[in-house]
């Protein structure tokens, strides 16, 4: 096809590895799965669930937050409460301890959590088992 020794040589065909993309394929699949499990430890526990019901009292120094959390029966939770100022800023967090109580599996929590500067919004981040 072309003169030879002027294009140079050609460059042999190169051994395939299957070994390398299978074990980069393993190597991603348990990455993935340790990120998962530990996203899911943090933020997937569907049975500690919390919705913001209101916040009140807004001064220079804090707001009332009410929320209700699902608890499963008889168990306890801990939530991480935020306040942010009107740019955004995070003015105030809290982490609170919350005990079931008996009724229909949400309770009811009203609590003053104190800020930095004045707040805008009060939050419940999450909530996750106790311990």
């Amino acid at each position: 096809m072309f003169p030879p020794g002027r294009y140079g040589h050609r460059r042999d065909a190169r051994r395939r590895r299957p070994w390398l993309v299978a074990g980069l394929a393993v190597v991603t699949l348990i990455v993935g799965a340790l990120v998962s499990v530990r996203l899911y430890k943090n933020y997937g526990d569907p049975a500690y669930d919390a919705q913001v019901v209101n916040f009140t009292d807004i001064a220079d120094d804090g707001l009332t937050l009410r929320f209700r959390v699902t608890i499963p029966d008889g168990g306890q939770a801990t939530c991480v409460l935020r306040a942010r100022a009107k740019d955004g800023a995070t003015v105030g967090t809290q982490e609170l301890p919350v005990s079931d109580q008996p009724g229909d599996g949400a309770t009811a929590v009203t609590h003053r959590l104190v800020t930095t500067a004045k707040p805008f919004i009060g939050e419940v981040l999450r909530c996750r088992p106790a311990g």
